[in-house]
């Protein structure tokens, strides 16, 4: 389902780019110019590419929801924090040796790095 959602997403998507692209600009760049229409006015769109525009936009919107709320239904119900904070201790390494002699100055544990950094007086 999720699969099928998401190719009509797709193809919503390209159509919409293509469509925009097929318009012929009113210029007024960013919104600016062009008299007090737009989007906050009750001006219908007036031509067939402005109101498949409109149609392609509302279908984008609703499939993205709808993939919200499928991905939504399909995640393990938990925080990645939690994932964080249930993983296991890791065992300390083994410290590595040169001729049997250990490569840590003496005292120091192979677990903590905070151990190689000298001490502050």
């Amino acid at each position: 389902m999720e699969n099928v959602v998401l190719i009509v997403h797709l193809i919503l998507a390209l159509s919409l780019i293509g469509v925009v692209l097929m318009q012929r600009s009113e210029g007024g760049g960013l919104g600016m110019g062009g008299g007090g229409g737009g989007l906050a006015s009750s001006r219908a769109p007036g031509t067939a590419l402005g109101k498949l525009t409109w149609v392609l936009a509302v279908a984008f919107i609703c499939t993205s929801i709808a993939l919200t709320i499928i991905a939504a239904q399909n995640s393990a119900g938990g925080s990645v924090l939690d994932r964080i904070i249930d993983q296991p201790n890791v065992p300390a390494t083994e410290v590595p040796t040169l001729d049997g002699e250990s490569l840590l100055p003496p005292g120091a544990d192979a677990g903590a790095p905070d151990s190689l950094l000298p001490e502050a007086n």
